[in-house]
């Protein structure tokens, strides 16, 4: 079905069985979804959040409406049952959180995409910003050195300095390191991993993060 476009509201499904009506927000906008205490867990869109609301795995809701979700029709009422959908969503239970965990107990995968959106995307020798595919991992210490593929020894760098750098430290190459690397809360990695970020959860995010973090002056130099 074409979607339909009325104000700020869009139909972007619709059948007999199940519609979903937009607040202006495309499918593809995920949800952020936390244990009941309000810790963050995950992403998930909303087919994952319509199932979590089935089950009555849902305790609440805060943030921005972004979909309405019609479902059946009752037999006795003759009403369709429908399920708003918002930005946050709070889920019972606390098993298997890894943000409950504290210290070392936790370290998120490291992966370029993260690595790179926790460096705001710029080269952490020459401090240019640079598109993702012009981005490469550098290992502050290499291998050949003894160094690992870890958060704390790892850094964005443009293809250029990777090159010059070389096998060698940043005190070998004669290189300036601009940030000392770190490795990222839960929170924060799934702030990182969040595709087109909210504003609303973004501050709930954020309200996550260790006082401390780089994350609280990286944030304002990422690419709009």
């Amino acid at each position: 079905m074409k979607p339909e476009i009325h104000g700020n509201v869009q139909v972007l499904d619709w059948r007999d069985d199940f519609g979903v009506v937009s607040q202006g927000y495309p499918l593809s906008q995920q949800i952020l979804r936390t244990d009941v205490s309000g810790m963050p867990l995950e992403w998930v869109d909303y087919r994952e959040a319509a199932r979590l609301y089935h089950t009555e795995q849902v305790a609440y809701a805060c943030g921005t409406l972004l979909y309405r979700l019609y479902g059946g029709t009752c037999a006795k009422t003759g009403l369709r049952t429908t399920v708003d959908v918002n930005s946050i969503i709070a889920t019972l239970g606390h098993t298997g959180n890894p943000g409950n965990l504290r210290g070392a107990g936790y370290t998120p995968p490291l992966n370029n995409q993260t690595l790179f959106r926790r460096d705001a995307y710029l080269c952490l020798y020459c401090g240019a910003r640079f598109t993702y595919s012009l981005l490469s991992r550098d290992h502050v210490t290499p291998f050949s050195r003894g160094g690992q593929d870890h958060w704390k020894n790892v850094v964005s760098a443009c293809r250029r300095c990777n090159n010059a750098k070389a096998s060698r430290t940043p005190e070998q190459a004669g290189m300036q390191l601009l940030a000392v690397p770190f490795t990222p809360t839960y929170a924060e990695y799934i702030f990182l991993k969040g595709r087109r970020v909210l504003a609303d959860q973004m501050e709930y995010l954020v309200a996550h993060f260790p006082r401390s973090s780089p994350l609280h002056e990286r944030m304002q130099r990422w690419p709009m």
